[in-house]
């Protein structure tokens, strides 16, 4: 006879026989409990009572016992199910007091941790495949995991739960850092050396939207991190439950949904292109996995492409000689891409300045030729064009520059140092603290943007406007006396993204300490205002590398003369929210000089004539212009010849 039997023949029986008829854990210390009647002499417990209510004929047992008497019979591990793995709790509690709304919350929290689960299995890590269409799909992923945690004994499947529950979380975590930087660098997150990026992003975040908007984005962060880990586990867990206490139901359910996969999968069913036999999940661990092989072997086969230099022996008396005597300028713009000056939106205003530009250089007595170079970044880290277009290697991530910057591969800008023919210089208004690559880009000297003496407000992330950095670069080393000319590595930021407020081009003779520019600052527009709008935003950009250009021909008209040499060129395009998606890594280059003799060394070249390269003028890879630029005004790379 069955316990739930016997309880329910309590009424024929004395208030003793029944009290004692109890098995062992149906007595009243295991007994859930009415509210204690407080009774000096020991009156009987709340679940005596309800035994003398019972034997009095009143069937009042609580569910609880009935629940748990039954469970017992049938090897539950909990006495009552609600259908959605809910104890209803203590009698008299709320759920008691209120049982529809009860299973209005235990149904809808178990739907969502359902809901949870199917989209941390099926969240794409590439923003474009969004769609509701990647969410209808099957995964096997849950399928097996369902078909595991049905298996494992209680202590096993529970621990199995929440370990499940928080590496779908990380997993999560990693989709979101994928569609970050798609978004901003064209590329998914790379787990091995992309984590010190973070904190340049937090930096970037203090200069566009203040010290005080960082930290709610931070704390932001760090609670969306915490659910992730957090939340997942206990959704799956909540679930598993479900399962162990349906067991039959959840093995069908299973079992159903399984064969559904495999026959999806055979026949290649799909719902608007995505296949419903999904295996995202397990595709994306492999995926990173073969990443993290990759960088490792990458790490190891780039080491020794950067000990390989052709002209690593070359003597300096062979380097640069169709330069000698000449003030060279290297200049990056930043984000000057080619959809400044091809986009519909943008270019009219970029042309109108390149055209402008072409002419009044040429008047000055300048000519120019203009092409394209394939950057080796997107988006963001500029550091990366900037080594790639001056070591020629290939550099495309955080890991191959430490590599090269360890090393003494030879750049453009330590050539001129190696042949002793020239004072090298930097101006580097983005670099705030010390920067010790520049011993290893052959730089004499680096003025950052502490030793610019500038005394203006800072521009969102451009800590000075591209105007002063040059009129600095003018006062500090260009305009004063020097015994051999300059070549200089000039950085100009004021086209840097948020591209609010923006600078405008004053007098020279204006310029001061950068004192003037305070007004300009804040009658400029804010970020926020700006990127409420994609085609405010492009707008803006536009307009960024509109006074950056002038600044930089302004210059040239005012200060240059005839050994000056001019090579200018964006470091790479902008964020994908204005060169839009898909767009190439393509961004101009153009040299500029007043001896004739300099563009006639490069007239094989095919360049455009102008600084604004045509369409049908040559794409390079950003690496291939060291050599090319070496071999045209020097003589081929090796050692000297022997006598």
């Amino acid at each position: 006879m069955s316990h739930f039997t016997r309880f329910r023949q309590l009424p024929q029986e004395t208030e003793a026989t029944a009290t004692e008829d109890l098995p062992p854990d149906s007595s009243p210390e295991h007994t859930p409990q009415h509210a204690p009647q407080d009774t000096p002499d020991g009156a009987a417990t709340a679940a005596e009572q309800d035994v003398e209510d019972t034997a009095r004929g009143e069937d009042t047992a609580p569910v609880e016992v009935e629940g748990a008497l039954k469970a017992e019979d049938e090897g539950t591990e909990t006495g009552t199910d609600t259908g959605t793995g809910t104890d209803p709790g203590p009698a008299g509690g709320w759920r008691h007091r209120h049982p529809a709304a009860a299973r209005a919350v235990a149904w809808t929290t178990t739907a969502l941790a359902g809901a949870l689960v199917l989209v941390t299995l099926l969240l794409p890590n590439d923003p474009a495949r969004l769609t509701p269409t990647e969410f209808a799909r099957i995964p096997v992923e849950g399928i097996a995991g369902a078909a595991l945690l049905l298996l494992l004994p209680r202590t096993a499947r529970r621990m199995a739960a929440v370990l499940a529950g928080a590496g779908l979380g990380l997993l999560t975590l990693l989709d979101l850092l994928d569609f970050g930087f798609v978004e901003v660098l064209g590329r998914g997150f790379n787990v091995v050396f992309d984590w010190a990026l973070l904190g340049d992003g937090a930096s970037f975040l203090q200069d566009s939207i203040g010290r005080a908007g960082t930290i709610g984005v931070e704390i932001a962060a760090v609670l969306l991190v915490l659910a992730l880990l957090v939340l997942p586990a206990l959704a799956v867990l909540r679930l598993s439950n479900l399962m162990a206490r349906h067991g039959a139901r959840a093995a069908g359910t299973t079992f159903v949904l399984g064969t559904a996969w495999v026959v999806s999968s055979a026949l290649g069913v799909q719902i608007a292109g995505a296949p419903v036999a999904s295996r995202s999940t397990s595709d994306l661990v492999q995926a990173r996995v073969d990443g993290v092989n990759a960088t490792l072997k990458d790490e190891r086969t780039f080491a020794k492409e950067a000990a390989s230099d052709p002209y690593h022996h070359t003597p300096g008396s062979r380097l640069l000689t169709g330069l000698r005597g000449k003030d060279v300028i290297f200049t990056f713009i930043e984000s000057y891409g080619r959809s400044a000056v091809q986009d519909p939106l943008m270019a009219p205003g970029v042309d109108a300045v390149l055209a402008k530009g072409t002419k009044r250089l040429r008047a000055a007595g300048y000519s120019a030729r203009s092409g394209w170079l394939t950057s080796a970044t997107y988006g963001g880290s500029s550091w990366l064009g900037h080594s790639t277009f001056l070591s020629g290697l290939w550099i495309d991530n955080q890991q191959r520059y430490r590599t090269v910057t360890a090393g003494d591969h030879l750049t453009l800008t330590s050539a001129f140092k190696r042949t002793g023919a020239w004072r090298t210089v930097g101006i580097m208004p983005g670099v705030t603290k010390s920067w010790p690559e520049g011993t290893f880009y052959g730089l004499d000297h680096v003025y950052d943007s502490r030793e610019l003496g500038y005394k203006g407000p800072k521009f969102s992330w451009s800590t000075m406007p591209d105007q002063y950095s040059l009129a600095a670069f003018e006062r500090l080393e260009h305009g004063k006396p020097h015994d051999k000319p300059l070549m200089s590595e000039i950085i100009l930021t004021s086209s840097h993204n948020p591209w609010a407020p923006l600078p405008r081009t004053i007098g020279w003779d204006k310029v001061g300490d950068g004192s003037v520019f305070r007004s300009i600052e804040k009658a400029g527009k804010h970020p926020v205002d700006v990127w409420q709008q994609t085609d405010k935003v492009r707008t803006e950009y536009g307009k960024s590398i509109q006074y950056s250009l002038n600044s930089l021909i302004s210059y040239v008209e005012k200060y240059g003369n005839k050994n000056t040499v001019l090579v200018f060129l964006g470091d790479h395009q902008p964020v994908a929210k204005v060169s839009g998606d898909h767009a190439s890594r393509d961004v101009p280059v153009a040299i500029v000089a007043h001896d004739p003799d300099v563009l006639k060394r490069i007239s094989d070249w095919g360049w455009t004539p102008g600084l604004n390269p045509g369409h049908k003028a040559p794409v390079w890879r950003m690496d291939a212009f060291r050599n090319r630029f070496l071999s045209a005004y020097g003589s081929r790379p090796g050692p000297a010849p022997s006598r």
